[in-house]
């Protein structure tokens, strides 16, 4: 696949899971061609993840160069000129559209200028690329015209889906942004709230349906109803956390990609206190906190509460960024102390008159109600099951980031207020994660047909010093190893250029290496990809004539009769399974 628009999560193995929302998406967008699909929003709370899924979605279409073109737009929390965001917005959408035709991946995100569109218009006979290049560079040199330069612009995916007799994916990340910065005049005084209203028709556009993002969920609900009617975009809401298993494979993806040493127990420990919340595992993983060490227990505590904690690491200022947007309306004690009080407890809903008598609050139930409304709208808690109740959001991390942030603030005037020990709540966490041994057993079991190569290579780092055959059977020279580097997908060619790989290759300071081809299926393995492996073991051992290797070969399905006995009588050392635990 290519990668046309560079993803916000820089390296794409760095994408883990979301099989459930791409399964939604992918069944959405195959209904594009046939116009059967409706203009969607993706809701939820910053970092957990909309931007990478839809990045990866404009990619995936681009390189498919298939029936439906992407258009992607990012609109930023930056304040730009209306004509300068019509002009924007055209040109971005225009290239985007010329790159997917011509296959040029630079003008995904380096947009051509409005000449160099209407040239292109002109000699492909697009004619209209060329008459709305004219039109809007006319106007903006004339300074004025503004709205039918918007005009022109915001509907350009839905006329030139009709007029050519195309599809498109109009992806705009951020979209609250669209009423908030884009100024009317040209010293950024004055916003038309409205701007998103301009969408309206395109919404229900079935020959170019919206797929929208938002980070400030019900900002976004609001503007939705408002301006687009409220069934125009079918609302999909993203959990920001993943699955135990795919959280742990994030675990093992970043610590690879930024060569952090962990153990396959440290990994455990990280995603479990991490919450498998991708960006607090990423956030951990490269943190800056000087005695960072994430092969110990006590180490993962020690980095996780740093980032918990101290108020300029990155888990901090993201989530302080979000909170102090958010509590603008409400910044007083009496909100902050619900606020906490509900994220503390998000299990039960509760009413007014139960918050002002739980917590002893001095003010009336009419002024806690309107502190909760105004947090609804802030994205900070949650409406119940009736009018008068509400809840707190189920998002752990926020709950941490909140107690630390508050609970000695609130403490000053309400000395009864139970206050937790951060760093004692996470030992009791790894104290649960111990007392569970034999389900992680299950889950690193399960785990080891899609993450075979680096909880292996996590392996070989952590234990260092080893003989093969703790791995593996019929080992040849079983010689104590000392190992020194442990690589993965090693990519080198044969003579004649084609392109090989060594899964795991780990060196120990005696010169042999431990060589291990890792196979994932349920099948066994036959005889002819041992053979390959052979091969490839030859030319990587000519390649590296100082080297000794140790061949192995792991396959979680097991061998065929012919293959085991190929691996017996040319050393290949063996397993189907391996602890790491």
């Amino acid at each position: 696949m290519q990668y046309p628009l560079p993803e916000i999560i820089g390296n794409p193995d760095l994408l883990v899971g979301r099989e459930k929302e791409f399964g939604l998406l992918d069944k959405w967008i195959s209904r594009i061609p046939d116009r059967l699909s409706k203009s969607r929003a993706i809701l939820a709370r910053r970092k957990s993840g909309k931007t990478a899924i839809v990045q990866r979605i404009f990619n995936r279409l681009w390189s498919e160069n298939g029936p439906v073109i992407p258009f992607y737009i990012n609109i930023r929390e930056r304040k730009i000129w209306f004509p300068d965001f019509a002009v924007n917005f055209y040109r971005t959408f225009a290239s985007q559209y010329i790159s997917f035709l011509e296959r040029d991946e630079s003008l995904a995100t380096n947009p051509l200028t409005l000449g160099q569109i209407r040239e292109y218009g002109l000699s492909k006979n697009l004619r209209q690329l060329a008459e709305d290049s004219d039109f809007l560079m006319t106007y903006y040199e004339k300074r004025t015209g503004f709205d039918m330069m918007w005009d022109t612009a915001s509907s350009a995916p839905g006329r030139y889906a009709q007029l050519y007799d195309r599809r498109f994916l109009i992806i705009m990340d951020e979209f609250q942004n669209t009423g908030e910065y884009i100024y009317m005049d040209e010293n950024h005084q004055y916003v038309d709230k409205s701007i998103p209203g301009t969408w309206h028709d395109l919404s229900e556009s079935k020959l170019a349906p919206m797929l929208v993002t938002g980070s400030y969920v019900g900002w976004l609900i609001n503007i939705i109803d408002t301006y687009l009617e409220a069934g125009r975009l079918k609302r999909m809401f993203l959990n920001p956390y993943l699955s135990p298993e795919d959280g742990l494979q994030t675990v093992y993806k970043y610590a690879e990609c930024y060569r952090e040493p962990i153990t396959n127990e440290s990994a455990l420990q990280i995603n479990r206190l991490c919450m498998s919340d991708p960006f607090f595992i990423s956030c951990v993983i490269q943190s800056d906190y000087e005695g960072r060490d994430l092969t110990t227990g006590e180490g993962v505590i020690e980095t996780v509460h740093h980032e918990i904690t101290f108020r300029k690491s990155e888990m901090q200022m993201t989530w302080g960024e979000y909170i102090d947007l958010s509590l603008k309306r409400i910044n007083t004690v009496n909100a902050k102390h619900i606020l906490l009080h509900l994220s503390k407890h998000s299990e039960r809903e509760w009413t007014p008159g139960e918050l002002r008598a739980e917590l002893g609050l001095e003010i009336g139930e009419k002024d806690i109600r309107e502190l909760l409304k105004n947090m609804v709208s802030a994205d900070l808690i949650c409406e119940g099951s009736s009018d008068i109740q509400y809840r707190g959001l189920s998002d752990g991390t926020l709950c941490l980031i909140l107690r630390n942030r508050f609970e000695d603030e609130i403490a000053t005037y309400q000395p009864n207020l139970e206050k937790t020990d951060l760093r004692r709540s996470f030992q009791k966490e790894l104290e649960k994660l111990r007392d569970e041994k034999e389900s992680l057993r299950g889950m690193i079991s399960h785990l080891t047909g899609k993450m075979a190569e680096y909880q292996l290579a996590t392996e070989f780092r952590s234990r260092k010093r080893f003989s093969p055959s703790r791995y593996f059977a019929n080992v040849a020279d079983d010689t104590r190893l000392n190992v020194t580097d442990v690589r993965m997908r090693v990519r080198f060619q044969r003579p004649d250029g084609k392109n090989m790989e060594m899964d795991v290759l780990a060196e120990s300071d005696c010169g042999r290496v431990l060589a291990t081809e890792v196979k994932k299926t349920k099948a066994p393995v036959g005889h002819t990809l041992t053979e390959d492996f052979m091969e490839k073991l030859a030319v990587y051992a000519a390649q590296h004539p100082d080297k000794q290797m140790i061949p192995a070969f792991f396959s979680t399905g097991g061998f065929t009769g012919k293959a085991r006995k190929f691996c017996e009588e040319n050393g290949i050392a063996t397993a189907r399974e391996i602890s790491v635990l």
